[in-house]
């Protein structure tokens, strides 16, 4: 998602509370959307799987989506979720607040009701409507007072396993993804910063009683119902009961039993919703051939497919310090003020430096093809399009595969710049323990491999006192005496330069 920044959260105030909303995106059209649930539309830009529907909506529209009264960025401490009658009058300020007029509506699963409504009571503002997986009606068929106290329990033991290692929500929203443990993971945290387990019950609770069939016939926006034909959430009879009722709207039945948008076969529905409303599908980029990695240890480079990239396409030194500085983050936000301060550190006129780092950030991402995400505040690396070896050796887990990814040192040609010191000792300190460790293991069963890795260690540090040592042993359990001795004199000069005393041959190797 090369172009596309995450904008700013903005709030409208609605009665009693303020609703958190974004806008992005510089097509001709106006689309509104209305999530499923409950969601926190600033954390969704963490994950490309979201971030990738978001750039299609940019690319031909102006793109506003929103947190519900009572969940994400939204009022949440004093605010309880609202009904559906004042969840109407919340669309209607945030579309104020974002100047929008009119609007072509892309609205999911629960927020189906709502825009229904909307549409028609406010005629006028809606474009158009599209209604994916979604019904006019969620309860369950025929609902009773019995039944819906039933209903009523399974809301609250869901609800009570939101955000819990116990959560459902991935594998019967989004199954396509449930294999996906990073993604697992994610979603829990997501879920508990989205809503608390009381305002989930409640909302889940308040959408078993809402029922906006009796305006279905009286619709006069057109409109597109999109749904999976086999989604766990809403069943598809409630899309092909919409698509009968509503005077002229198309449906488009796709395969696939995920629930959220963003899952599964995205192009599929989102090319029929762009037809729907901007009359053709624009031409997609061409996708980028290879994955993207960043090396770090031993010497600089970026390989797209294992190529490298040549040093003329980063359009500047500063591109590329700017793109180290974020791998040495691993992950973690930067403030646009510190990386001011390292690529221009005698500039203080804070209005030009702010349009230099944009152009710089751009240059990444045209190295990256994406792989960044900023904010007004921050930039970071965005590790889910991005590979670097850096993060490769932090992730080995056994001494033999830290010694494999421990190519060299960090980033050596900058060696001198105070950033680099503290993950430059940090990575050769953990290389070190492994190298020592494996060295100490192989002395007896393979002398020549602890020759290698006491030479390692030496390389990166000579004064080294266990590195000497393993390197006088593991020489003279392979047989080289002489060569142990000599090793143990260079160790001697050099310590004698020093001040310092080295133990005798003898006492090194007595127990080789």
């Amino acid at each position: 998602m090369a172009d596309i920044v995450v904008p700013p959260i903005r709030f409208a105030n609605a009665r009693g509370a303020r609703l958190a909303f974004q806008a992005f995106g510089d097509g001709p059209h106006d689309v509104v959307a209305i999530p499923p649930m409950a969601q926190n539309i600033e954390l969704s830009w963490e994950r490309p799987e979201i971030t990738v529907m978001f750039d299609r909506f940019s690319r031909f529209s102006r793109y506003v989506h929103f947190d519900k009264r009572g969940t994400g960025c939204s009022d949440r401490a004093t605010t309880s979720v609202n009904a559906i009658d004042d969840r109407v009058d919340d669309l209607r300020a945030v579309m104020d607040a974002a100047e929008v007029e009119r609007a072509h509506f892309f609205v999911s699963s629960e927020g189906g009701p709502m825009a229904i409504l909307f549409a028609a009571t406010y005629p006028d503002r809606v474009l158009s409507l599209t209604l994916n997986g979604t019904g006019a009606c969620l309860a369950p068929p025929n609902l009773t007072a019995e039944t819906r106290e039933a209903a009523v329990e399974r809301s609250l033991e869901f609800a009570a396993r939101w955000g819990t290692l116990r959560s459902p929500v991935v594998g019967f929203f989004a199954p396509s993804l449930a294999d996906h443990e990073d993604f697992q993971v994610w979603h829990r945290r997501y879920e508990r910063h989205s809503a608390s387990p009381e305002s989930l019950a409640e909302l889940l609770e308040l959408s078993l009683d809402v029922d906006v069939s009796a305006v279905l016939e009286g619709l006069a926006v057109p409109t597109l119902v999109i749904h999976r034909t086999n989604d766990r959430v809403v069943p598809v009879e409630l899309g092909r009961e919409l698509a009968d009722r509503i005077t002229g709207a198309t449906l488009f039945e796709q395969d696939g039993d995920d629930h959220f948008a963003y899952a599964g076969d995205m192009h599929g529905w989102m090319d029929e919703f762009e037809r729907f409303i901007a009359g053709s599908v624009a031409p997609r980029p061409r996708a980028v051939s290879g994955s993207v990695r960043i090396v770090t240890l031993g010497r600089f480079a970026v390989e797209i497919g294992g190529e490298a990239v040549p040093t003329s396409e980063w359009g500047s030194r500063l591109a590329r310090q700017l793109c180290k500085r974020l791998v040495a983050a691993r992950g973690w936000p930067v403030t646009r003020d510190e990386l001011c301060d390292l690529l221009w550190p005698d500039e203080w006129d804070t209005r030009k430096l702010g349009a230099r780092l944009s152009v710089r950030l751009s240059g990444v991402r045209k190295v990256l093809h994406g792989g960044v995400v900023a904010d007004r505040q921050t930039v970071r690396l965005n590790l889910h399009e991005v590979s670097t070896d850096l993060e490769e050796f932090f992730g080995a887990d056994t001494d033999e595969a830290i010694i494999e990814a421990y190519t060299g040192e960090f980033l050596p040609e900058d060696v001198y710049d105070d950033w680099t010191a503290g993950i430059r000792d940090e990575a050769r300190a953990r290389f070190a323990m492994a190298a020592r460790s494996l060295g100490e293991i192989s002395l007896e069963s393979n002398p020549a491999r602890s020759i290698n890795l006491a030479r390692r260690l030496l390389s990166a540090d000579e004064y080294d006192t266990e590195s000497h040592t393993l390197l006088v042993r593991a020489l003279f359990a392979a047989g080289e005496r002489r060569e142990a001795e000599r090793a143990h004199s260079a160790w001697k000069a050099s310590f004698d330069e020093l001040g310092l005393g080295v133990p005798a041959f003898s006492e090194v190797v007595s127990d080789a």
